[in-house]
């Protein structure tokens, strides 16, 4: 009889597959009334929160994001919630304070999270250190939290078989409690993929989870090679939001181990009636047009240009609103050329979009680097941290001429940051969460609290006037 190691199965549907498939727009009423069957499948995990989530709740939904993770929570009785953290960069576009840092992590274990998925889009893990002392110092306080780093994986010269097993050291070396291979492209291939595991469980002890996206039509045979290789966990999604840009499908991957000694033990008919509740929605969003076919089916260039699914939605919205829509595959060869220029980042947020929105503008202006944005100067300064790769001095001379560079931590410059931004946005503080919020997305949030007030107000914002402070209730 072979021993029984059954995987372990991390369920996307309410974070990752939305965020891939329909640009995280899945609103919370959507999500509720399924968290119930939800949790009684027996899942590693539920992802739920962090990544785009928060910025989408805010800026789209008019949601307070707080709140959905505490609702989640109450739901969630039996399973355990996860989240995607960036890091120094938390859920926003740059590094924060560490005071920030530490206030984002407690309150998110405080507010219902489990488990905490920690990456950096450069793979600098100085930017992860402070996360992951943030989460352990919870845990010892209240037993609860997880930390767990993430490693974007990616392809390149500089990415060899010794790069990720060292990587993986360092890891356990930092005190993380478990080690995420994160694939945001669809990149890892079947073979390498059983390579890349026994690799890295030769030289750690930690769990490994594989998280990878269905981009180029492999990976639920990566998760296959994976799981025979000994990886402990896989992230899938519900069928009616798997394939394509999002994760490979729950069911399909419990029906292929059934039987096996990596047997999940999932009940397959509570699978179908969740399945069953998100296909209405689905179609919706495919009548709407929120769901755009583009993102479902496979495009093996991805293995060419290295774009995560994210990125491919993201772009062809940029092209889109400059009528440019004829210019795709043009910014898709751009991509790995900018890459090259800014060190061989990883494609990740926000990485990706700053590599993406350069390759846009690059080909837009005819010319390249003709006009670099914010964050492409940030990036050619050091300011997101070390890439493993030197950057183009030609490039960093034509944008930043004679600037300083950074090479220590880039959080080590910033001062605390949480007493002065408090004292910013006071006059909408109305519980201790908004302060985070406000921190991440300044003027996002702020929309988001005078909505907020106008609601709790029974305020018509639509029919205000505004510049005569008169409100009609």
């Amino acid at each position: 009889m072979a021993e029984q190691k059954p995987v372990k199965i991390m369920e996307t549907v309410l974070r990752d597959a939305h965020q891939s498939l329909i640009a995280t727009r899945m609103p919370t009423e959507k999500m509720l009334p399924i968290v119930e069957k939800m949790d009684k499948v027996g899942y590693h995990a539920v992802e739920c929160w962090g990544g785009a989530t928060f910025d989408a709740s805010l800026r789209f939904l008019k949601e307070d994001p707080w709140d959905r993770l505490r609702k989640l929570r109450d739901g969630f009785k039996n399973t355990k919630l996860q989240m995607l953290f960036r890091g120094q960069n938390i859920l926003g576009y740059r590094p924060y304070a560490d005071d920030v840092v530490d206030s984002f992590v407690e309150k998110s274990i405080a507010n219902g999270i489990d488990i905490i998925r920690i990456f950096d889009c450069l793979n600098d893990l100085r930017n992860l250190q402070e996360a992951v002392n943030a989460t352990n110092k919870v845990k010892k306080q209240e037993g609860r939290g997880h930390a767990q780093v993430a490693l974007s994986y990616t392809l390149g010269d500089a990415y060899t078989m010794e790069y990720w097993t060292d990587m993986a050291k360092k890891i356990e070396e930092m005190g993380a409690d478990s080690i995420c291979i994160k694939d945001m492209a669809g990149l890892l291939v079947p073979y390498k993929a059983s390579e890349l595991i026994s690799a890295m469980k030769s030289v750690t002890k930690l769990p490994i989870q594989l998280h990878t996206h269905y981009t180029s039509g492999v990976a639920s045979m990566t998760y296959l090679k994976a799981v025979e290789a000994g990886v402990d966990i896989i992230d899938c999604a519900i069928s009616p939001f798997a394939l394509g840009t999002s994760q490979p499908a729950t069911e399909v991957m419990v029906e292929t181990f059934k039987g096996t000694p990596y047997d999940t033990g999932y009940d397959q008919n509570i699978l179908a009636e969740i399945a069953d509740y998100f296909r209405p929605y689905r179609d919706e969003c495919l009548a709407s047009g929120l769901l755009n076919p583009k993102v479902m089916g496979v495009d093996i260039k991805t293995l060419l240009y290295q774009v995560p699914g994210g990125m491919l939605s993201n772009m062809v919205s940029q092209l889109k609103e400059q009528n440019a829509e004829d210019k795709y595959y043009d910014v898709l060869r751009e991509i790995p050329e900018v890459r090259k220029d800014l060190g061989e980042p990883p494609l990740v947020t926000p990485s990706s979009q700053i590599v993406g929105t350069q390759a846009v503008f690059n080909v837009l202006m005819g010319e390249r680097y003709k006009m670099a944005t914010k964050e492409t100067k940030a990036v050619l300064r050091g300011e997101y941290g070390q890439t493993v790769k030197p950057m183009s001095q030609e490039i960093i001379d034509k944008v930043i001429p004679g600037e300083k560079r950074i090479t220590c931590r880039p959080a080590d410059l910033i001062e605390n940051e949480m007493d002065k931004l408090e004292n910013e946005m006071k006059e909408w503080k109305q519980q201790d969460e908004d302060v985070l919020s406000y921190a991440l997305f300044p003027q996002v949030a702020t929309d988001f609290f005078k909505y907020r007030q106008a609601q709790q107000e029974k305020v018509d914002m639509g029919v205000a006037d505004t510049k005569n402070g008169a409100y009609p209730v």
